[in-house]
């Protein structure tokens, strides 16, 4: 009778494991407008222009992070340990139909309207002028360090008003 209970639930558990959801390999199903962008935290919406990336952490089942953006998973992987790691996959959406494509053999097409502003639609085919990761990444680069330069401006032009500000008050007392 116990060897019964011990079968039936180490089926259970088998079974149990087997709807866990996840196959471990190939891109995740999004919880659309749920699930959030890992570097920007902003919810995953445009079914046009997201990207997931699966790593394998030493010594541990693979996991999956979501973006919002090709241009917001390339920038998050620069620095994680298993960026040049060949099992890491990385997927982003075909901007003409939202299926899932490899983001490493994508062509890139630019002058896109993407949540984050870098601009780049993948795709499978080849487009004139378009670009392959690589060149995608150094892109998505190029407009990071726009969007750096021009917020550091802001910040500067913020402090000097309020320095102006400081200094009108100081002169009305």
């Amino acid at each position: 009778m116990p060897e019964r209970f011990l079968l039936l639930g180490g089926l259970l558990l088998l079974l149990l494991g087997a709807c866990s959801g996840d196959p471990g390999s190939g891109p995740k199903e999004v919880k659309w407008d749920r699930d959030a962008c890992e570097r920007c935290r902003m919810v995953l919406s445009d079914r046009h222009y997201s990207a997931q990336v699966r790593v394998f952490p030493e010594g541990k089942r693979s996991k999956v992070f979501f973006f919002d953006d090709i241009g917001c998973a390339t920038l998050w992987l620069e620095d994680k340990p298993w960026k040049d790691d060949p099992r890491t996959g990385i997927w982003v959406t075909d901007h003409r139909n939202g299926d899932w494509i490899d983001a490493r053999t994508a062509t890139y097409v630019k002058e896109k309207i993407t949540p984050m502003e870098y601009g780049l639609g993948a795709q499978t085919e080849p487009a004139p002028g378009g670009l392959d990761f690589e060149q995608a990444k150094r892109h998505i680069v190029e407009v990071e360090e726009r969007f750096t330069i021009r917020g550091v401006q802001l910040l500067d032009r913020l402090k000097e008003q309020a320095e102006r500000r400081a200094a009108a008050q100081r002169g009305k007392l």
